[in-house]
């Protein structure tokens, strides 16, 4: 684990936050899919989220009970930046997804773009889907967007596990029930396309 924060603080602190590949200048899928589920009122958890958008983006449409947890503190820190005062409006967690402790019950939406496919350990995995699991709320919602069939086999130095949408939904089980998916082609700021399966399921 140690070895993983020290990878992600490395990248965040030797790269611009628009020169990483998973930048968007805008988290327009996820924001429009977050919208289509839940109110303004929602509790919203961004995993991995520490140098995103989507933040901004929820915070512009309304939405207040915020949390972004990431990995690498440098990535909280330049959003919190970028947000100036408005950071204050949001729950800043710096820890290991798989690890960290979560208040139990109290998300009403999970949403991780590019940290799934990441975990390239099973073990890794079902810590993942145990702290989805105590974490979001009996109905809650649950945005998974991982890298597709067609996406690159690494990222940031890294191996990944690349998904088609039911071995994505698999992973998750049968407590959560799919309830639609869809890809989309992210251009990444070196002009490289990546292939992303979104997987929206909801917690039974």
């Amino acid at each position: 684990m140690a070895d993983r924060r020290a990878h992600w603080e490395n990248v965040y602190r030797s790269k611009a936050v628009n020169e990483v590949s998973w930048f968007q200048p805008q988290a327009a899928s996820s924001l429009r899919l977050i919208e289509g589920c839940v109110g303004r009122d929602a509790a919203i958890i961004d995993v991995g989220g520490g140098a995103s958008v989507l933040v901004d983006n929820l915070l512009d449409a309304g939405y207040r009970d915020l949390t972004v947890l990431d990995l690498a503190e440098a990535a909280l820190a330049s959003t919190r930046a970028r947000l100036g005062a408005c950071a204050q409006a949001v729950e800043w967690i710096a820890g290991d997804v798989t690890a960290v402790p979560l208040a139990a019950a109290r998300y009403d939406v999970w949403h991780d773009r590019a940290v799934f496919h990441f975990l390239t350990d099973a073990a890794d995995r079902a810590r993942y889907v145990a702290q989805v699991l105590h974490a979001v709320k009996p109905g809650g919602h649950v945005i998974v967007a991982a890298f597709g069939p067609g996406g690159p086999l690494q990222c940031s130095g890294l191996d990944v596990v690349r998904y088609a949408p039911d071995a994505l939904h698999a992973e998750f089980g049968a407590t959560f029930r799919l309830e639609r998916h869809e890809t989309e082609i992210h251009h990444t700021p070196a002009g490289k396309d990546q292939e992303f399966v979104y997987c929206y399921c909801r917690r039974r």
